[in-house]
């Protein structure tokens, strides 16, 4: 065992002062392994940290243990003949389908109605472009998770009566009212004036849109400002997570039942929920994993070819060396071990740089943008892997032609 430890002893020891002995060389070779690491690091980063973003703020947007149907609601695209039989297949809802549901899902704990359309609204002189006007139910807050910044949400009372009220988001609070309390204000929606209950509060964007560009009004009053023939979209809501499934599927039993759908025919209506959405996002978050990760690693393998290149130039400087030792009895075991080493080195030094600038360029978009860049175990353990593996590989070929050289011949090239 002594034997065995003072052999890979020496030929680390002999491995390591090479390197040393030619800093500039080494770092120079360092380089395309360290930007391959990076790279692979850095684009995982950036994929799990762009999952989580997305599944967070859909999370925000949708709530938990939350469902909604829709005319058309699916995850993915459609084709053309696909969407063309939706739309000959499937029915809008109406109010009577959300008071169907309300009556029959007996598992739903809450069950919700949404209708939408955009305006542009004035105020003073100042107008903003878009603004999303929703219609809703009172109980939108407790099923959406909505929180209230200021004010208060819409009460039952102000759906039964139609009342002149809204709630609005952050982003038209600082476009109208520049940042002042904007509650027992009126905005025009429609032409009509509404006193504002209550702000969101601020929760920013999603893909470079606004998620505050918007105002929530009782659902009657929608229907008196923009007519009763519009689509609605009717939301649920789960007891809990573990009955959340279960709940789906009673809902969409309900549905069938209320729209006369037999056994083997299909929904003329759509169904979402997060746990789908998860399911899509993470779908196409590997997609890109899959095609990216490959191209980025070829990056490494780049690094490999600078690594056996330099070997291969240390092996023809280092040929009189070679020689001597082995004829004072260094096996070629001992000499392939040396430049082995050496290589595996130079490329897991350069796997352990490259990990550290993934961590400094990681910190810098998690600061500078709402992605939380997030470096996975496995994209660091492959990278390490992939890594060291290729400054082995890249060793093998030069370690093997030091290892054969003769010494006699070795000796007289000197």
């Amino acid at each position: 065992m002594r034997n065995l430890y003072s052999f890979y002893g020496d030929a680390a020891k002999i491995a390591l002062q090479s390197i040393f002995a030619h800093k500039l060389r080494a770092f120079l070779t360092l380089i395309g392994i360290i930007i391959g690491v990076a790279s692979v690091v850095v684009v995982g980063a950036s994929i799990s940290g762009f999952n989580g973003y997305v599944i967070n703020t859909v999370s925000k947007m949708l709530g938990v243990n939350h469902f909604m149907m829709a005319r058309f609601a699916r995850q993915g695209g459609w084709t053309e003949e696909e969407w063309e039989r939706a739309q000959r297949r499937n029915k809008r809802f109406s109010v009577d389908d959300y008071e169907w549901m309300r009556e029959n899902c007996e598992s739903c704990m809450e069950v919700g109605a949404t209708a939408g359309t955009s305006q542009n609204l004035k105020r003073n002189g100042r107008e903003l472009f878009g603004v999303q006007i929703n219609g809703v139910t009172a109980n939108m807050q407790e099923i959406e998770d909505k929180t209230i910044g200021e004010g208060r949400f819409l009460i039952p009372q102000e759906i039964d009566r139609a009342a002149w009220v809204c709630v609005i988001g952050d982003e038209i609070k600082e476009k109208f009212f520049d940042g002042r309390d904007a509650v027992g204000q009126t905005i025009k929606i429609s032409g009509v004036p509404l006193t504002i209950v209550g702000v969101e509060a601020k929760r920013g964007s999603f893909l470079g849109q606004s998620l505050d560009n918007h105002a929530y009004i009782p659902l009657t009053t929608f229907f008196k400002l923009f007519g009763r023939n519009r689509d609605l979209a009717i939301h649920g809501e789960a007891n809990q997570v573990e009955t959340f499934m279960s709940t789906i599927s009673e809902a969409r039993t309900v549905m069938r039942n209320r729209r006369q759908l037999k056994g083997n025919e299909e929904d003329n209506f759509g169904i979402v929920n997060v746990g789908d959405l998860r399911n899509s996002i993470d779908q196409f978050t590997g997609a890109i994993a899959m095609v990216v990760t490959p191209i980025t690693l070829l990056s490494l393998v780049v690094g490999g070819i600078v690594v056996m290149n330099i070997m291969l130039v240390s092996v023809t400087e280092r040929t009189f060396e070679i020689g001597l030792r082995k004829a004072i009895g260094a096996r070629k075991k001992q000499i392939l071990v040396q430049f082995l080493i050496e290589s595996s080195v130079l490329a897991s030094v350069g796997g352990l740089l490259g990990l550290l600038l993934a961590s400094a360029l990681s910190a810098i978009v998690r600061s500078a943008t709402p992605i939380p860049m997030t470096i996975t175990f496995g994209y660091v353990v492959l990278s390490l892997m992939v890594s060291g593996g290729i400054g082995l590989i890249a060793g093998i070929y030069p370690a093997y032609k030091a290892a054969k050289l003769d010494p006699i011949v070795a000796l007289t090239k000197s």
